[in-house]
């Protein structure tokens, strides 16, 4: 019989993580680096929950089991597969609430002397641990300056040589702005960006900072979750400098890439905002492809909100000139600004 292991004993486990809940369960929000084995499609679970409610247990498991047994071979040989490369690890299984569908796979891998472990309370008590780990206190820091200051490369830097870091902007798939999807994949759904920020933070307990880029509440469509957002709006700013040729040189490098459809189409998104003559100028720009012209449009309105949003912060200003982000995070640790973090063991 699989042993339920409590969401930390389970999320420390090294076995192959597999989720056997529908595919837009899934989507919806995973456990970060969990495979899909879906018992049932989206489809059958409804059919099977539509009995389970109307005719009782019995009927809804009898039609379940109608349904998976021409896929048991299939589902048995990817279990088999995962077994042999999790070389001996026990494989750990959930469902939504640690109940028929992960203890039916269990079952099923047992029966190939598998070796499983499953979540207790399953992928619901995942969840209740990822909102509660935002509620904790963290030793937040926010790394801040103004649009095209290069935050991202700066604090990606900062991690490389051992700060503590999350990047918000990087779990989102999205910069933050009107323009700040383009070129990057499709963003998460909103849970499952939580699951992705909580899988990041967990790692770092214990470190003296941590850093975040100082963002609004919404990253995109993806918003910060509720107790992170409290702390950040308490947390100390650390605000980076640099000259404005520097600033739309960097977002030229990012943004000159770019369709000019799709710049034009996220100009308009914010021409209430800029005002219609710097609309006009920015979309004129956009279309003889002078990207600097175009930036500097926009930087004025986006300075604004920056110097708004930071005015109930307490800031420390560091000018960094044109360092690159190497050589820029290495200032910052030297002079003292940003502490490493060296994890336990």
């Amino acid at each position: 019989m699989a042993v339920s292991l409590p969401i930390d004993a389970f999320l420390a486990g090294k076995g192959v993580l597999i989720d056997v809940r529908t595919p837009a369960e899934f989507r919806q929000g995973h456990i970060p680096g969990a495979r899909n084995l879906p018992l049932f499609s989206d489809a059958e679970r409804a059919e099977v929950g539509t009995l389970y409610r109307r005719q009782g247990r019995q009927a809804a498991v009898l039609r379940g089991l109608a349904l998976v047994g021409p896929r048991m071979h299939a589902l048995a040989a990817e279990l088999a597969a995962w077994g042999e490369r999790a070389e001996g690890a026990p494989l750990r299984l959930h469902c939504w609430r640690g109940g028929l569908r992960s203890a039916s796979v269990a079952w099923l891998a047992g029966q190939l002397d598998l070796p499983v472990v499953l979540l207790e309370g399953g992928y619901k008590s995942y969840r209740r641990w990822v909102l509660e780990l935002f509620e904790r206190p963290w030793p937040l820091r926010l790394l801040g300056g103004r649009t095209g200051s290069g935050k991202t490369e700066l604090l990606l830097a900062l991690r490389e040589l051992g700060a503590a870091v999350v990047d918000l902007e990087g779990l989102a798939h999205h910069r933050g702005s009107s323009f700040g999807g383009l070129g990057l994949p499709e963003q998460p759904s909103g849970e499952h960006y939580e699951n992705k920020l909580a899988a990041a933070l967990a790692p770092l307990a214990g470190a003296a900072q941590i850093w975040l880029e100082a963002e609004s509440a919404m990253v995109g469509r993806c918003r910060i979750p509720a107790g992170l957002w409290r702390q950040m709006k308490n947390a100390p700013v650390l605000a980076v400098e640099r000259p404005l040729v520097e600033r739309v040189n960097h977002l030229v490098t990012i943004y000159g890439a770019q369709d000019p459809l799709a710049l034009a189409e996220a100009t308009r998104r914010i021409a209430r905002r800029l005002g219609p003559q710097r609309t006009a100028l920015a979309l004129e720009a956009i279309e003889r492809r002078d990207w600097a012209t175009a930036c500097r449009q926009m930087l004025d309105y986006y300075d604004r909100c920056y110097d708004h949003e930071m005015e109930s912060h307490a800031c420390t200003v560091v000018e960094l000139g044109g360092l690159g982000a190497a050589a820029a995070a290495l200032e910052l640790i030297s002079r003292g600004l940003v502490a490493l973090h060296r994890p336990a063991g």
